[in-house]
């Protein structure tokens, strides 16, 4: 079934009003009619089965048939301080992190980005085509929630707001050994929250590893191999959904 979102205050007993883009994209794009039926999710786990009683120009009106909890969500909310990439593969970055499970997606500004984002006006165009990259992939994967791509932060804010998970990594290509490095990933699919702290090209100086080592957060190693920046996140959060998942 298709799957749409809502806002909690758009629930009038056992209807849903759907609003919005999603509108135009049921009636126009689906041409759905009604009684058909679909996914309603309040973006807190919540997930609706519904039927369509009404469609019009502005809204879509859901009678509720039945409920449950979402179960694509992990019990460890893993969140991803990605430093920023060239190009556009912040893009690719954020939709494949969505659909792996993170919770949130954190833009990091560290010492080697080559990409600048100083003016405010694009930095804000470039979040909101994230959030919405967000949205569709969680949309895509059946998520239980829509992850939120966070603001963009410095190395040092981004290792402040990680100060408040249960556990944070940091893979680095001189970590010693695997075994710790198994160890740590072990221990971090048993905590609640999980940071997971990626380099851009060229990765992070030696002094923000040092920094990162300083304020606990673990260095892991990820094998022999040097990953590229839009890879390496992603291995990480795929062996912590495996392992979450066991």
């Amino acid at each position: 079934m298709r799957r749409f979102y809502f806002d909690k205050n758009e629930m009038y007993g056992d209807m849903i009003r759907i609003t919005g883009n999603d509108v135009n994209h049921i009636k126009n794009v689906l041409r759905m009619q009604t009684g058909e039926r679909v996914v309603a999710n309040d973006k807190e786990i919540n997930d609706y089965y519904c039927v369509i009683e009404d469609i019009d120009s502005e809204q879509v009106l859901l009678r509720i048939e039945s409920f449950r909890k979402c179960s694509a969500e992990l019990k460890t909310k893993l969140y991803l301080f990605q430093a920023l990439p060239k190009q556009d593969k912040m893009e690719f970055i954020v939709q494949k992190a969505v659909e792996l499970g993170a919770h949130e997606v954190i833009p990091v500004a560290s010492s080697r980005c080559v990409v600048k984002l100083d003016d405010k006006k694009r930095q804000e165009k470039k979040l909101a085509r994230w959030q919405t990259i967000a949205e569709s992939a969680a949309k895509q994967s059946a998520r239980g929630i829509i992850p939120k791509v966070n603001s963009i932060m410095s190395f040092k804010q981004a290792i402040d707001y990680a100060e408040k998970l249960e556990r944070s990594i940091i893979p680095y290509e001189h970590a010693k050994g695997m075994e710790k490095s198994r160890q740590y990933m072990d221990e971090a699919a048993e905590c609640e929250s999980v940071g997971i702290f990626i380099g851009p090209e060229g990765g992070f100086e030696e002094s923000e590893i040092q920094y990162a080592c300083e304020h606990g957060i673990k260095p892991v190693s990820l094998g022999n191999r040097i990953l590229r920046t839009e890879t390496a996140g992603l291995c990480v959060l795929s062996i912590l959904m495996f392992k979450i998942s066991e």
